[in-house]
């Protein structure tokens, strides 16, 4: 390497450096904060999974497989639907939910394409839970701070593409301790010295591990930024060798809501199926405070571009029979509030036998009249619910033609049930007149990560200054020095 530099950090570049954490140990350059053979531990997935298991903290069951007859022959054992996860990959890139023999080949086939060199695991898909996040910063394996976010759309959805809420609002207080004691635990398992990240299922009260980051993850500037307190700032501290101290619990207690939201580009991207999956499709997020977790999820929507539906023009199409029966109650308060309901044939049916008065649109081959064809233009839809019945990408069925024809003619589109149920809840309680453009200030203190001391030397030299900044909380209206006041539904520009 050219320049004779000190050292290299690989946390905050995001999958792409620690894919090279083992080249870097191989050519003896060294590696400030966690080192590359704990890096390995995490990103390798059958060491990791092993590593689960040694420290007795629960996981979806598993195995590594290196055949097809291997993979057909756990997935019979644990049934259907099965995680299919390859090993040091960016974005859940080869990642695949198949739910029969067919779709568990190819899924197998593009795990091996895009992870030729480590192994494949396949684990058991747990339908219906929630997924939590733990964006954490530690030195030495000692956890110095941990912020717990909660996805409103269940399991199954990447993490880059869920909206993603903080503090979390529908998850057990028992399940948040369990998340901080495990994230304590992999902290000291794997001796990590700066960020990570690890991702949860939560079923009822029950809290299961999916993988963990040994990086900053995409989540790091929302949690600073919500919360006030600079995750980065200590995490880079700490992989430095400064002198830092753990964050008070006290700051992360929010008594307001973030939340945020993914923005994406499929009007651009031409044939592209617009449905959440577990690979991820967002190009963007941004994110907004508020008092409830209505307010901040639809300032954070409207900030992503999303439009309320107005003429309050709605087309439902939900796939499985269990959905239809979940959506069922969103249904009628969307009646209740005025709302035109169209729907497919199905979901048309099972509204009627639940009287819920909608009006049936036919599809394209049914060449009957009012058809789906001439119904979804703007002029005439101003939202439209289409949630897909399986997690496999069926491209050229009626759901993909649907979704794909609102993207290109610009009519809002959700696609996924539990998000789906929020808007409708959200919007039921809240108006324009709710959503207050407050001072981004007033919610989030000027806090500092924690309280610091002592400069960082590298070398024997000492390159950043002595900073003593006390992390104290601060009661509403406590004085506090002033910053820039910037506008709680526009702070998507700091984040975007």
């Amino acid at each position: 390497m050219k320049g004779r530099p000190l050292g290299i950090l690989l946390a905050f570049g995001g999958q792409i450096p620690n894919n090279h954490a083992l080249a870097c140990a191989e050519a003896r350059i060294p590696v400030f904060g966690t080192q590359p053979r704990d890096i390995d531990r995490a990103e390798d997935r059958h060491k990791f999974s092993s590593l689960l298991d040694r420290l007795g903290v629960p996981q979806p069951e598993w195995a590594e497989v290196t055949s097809r007859r291997e993979a057909v022959r756990f997935a019979a054992r644990v049934g259907y639907p099965v995680l299919v996860r390859p090993s040091y990959v960016l974005s859940g890139a080869g990642m695949r939910i198949p739910s029969d023999g067919t779709a568990l080949s190819a899924a197998l086939k593009g795990a091996a394409e895009v992870s030729r060199v480590h192994p494949v695991v396949i684990s058991k898909f747990i339908e219906g839970a929630k997924e939590l996040e733990a964006d954490a910063v530690a030195v030495r394996g000692r956890l110095l701070a941990v912020a717990v976010t909660e996805h409103v759309e269940n399991a199954g959805v990447h993490s880059g593409d869920a909206t993603v809420v903080l503090p979390p609002q529908k998850i057990y207080l028992e399940s948040v301790r369990r998340v901080r004691a495990i994230a304590a635990e992999l902290a000291r398992a794997l001796s990590i010295t700066g960020p990570f990240n690890v991702q949860f299922l939560a079923v009822d009260n029950e809290v299961m591990v999916i993988e963990c980051n040994l990086r900053a993850s995409r989540s790091f500037p929302f949690i600073s930024k919500a919360s006030g307190v600079d995750f980065v700032d200590l995490a880079t501290r700490a992989m430095m060798g400064a002198e830092v101290r753990p964050v008070p619990a006290s700051l992360l207690d929010l008594d307001y809501v973030a939340v945020k939201a993914p923005q994406f580009s499929f009007s651009r991207i031409k044939g592209a199926d617009p449905a959440l999956r577990v690979d991820m499709a967002s190009t963007g997020e941004v994110a907004c405070l508020g008092e409830d977790l209505p307010e901040a999820f639809l300032k954070a929507i409207l900030a992503a571009g999303f439009k309320l539906p107005e003429r309050r023009q709605v087309l439902l199409t939900i796939g499985s029979l269990r959905d239809k029966t979940r959506f069922l109650p969103s249904a009628r308060v969307l009646h209740e509030m005025g709302f035109t309901l169209y729907a497919t044939r199905r979901t048309s049916r099972f509204l009627e036998d639940n009287r819920v008065p909608n009006i049936r649109l036919y599809k394209i081959h049914e060449r009957r009249k009012p058809s789906l064809l001439e119904y979804i233009t703007p002029d005439r839809l101003d939202l439209i619910i289409n949630v897909p019945a399986g997690y496999d990408r069926k491209e050229l069925t009626d759901g993909y033609i649907i979704r794909r024809r609102a993207t290109d003619v610009g009519i809002p589109l959700i696609t996924n049930l539990q998000l789906a149920e929020l808007f409708v809840k959200s919007i039921a309680i809240k108006g324009w007149d709710d959503l207050k453009a407050e001072p981004y200030d007033r919610d989030v203190g000027n806090v500092t990560a924690a309280e610091r001391t002592g400069p960082v030397v590298l070398g024997g030299v000492p390159i950043g200054g002595t900073r003593g900044v006390a992390a104290a909380g601060r009661a509403r209206g406590a004085e506090r020095p002033r910053r820039r006041t910037m506008s709680r539904l526009a702070a998507q520009a700091v984040l975007a």
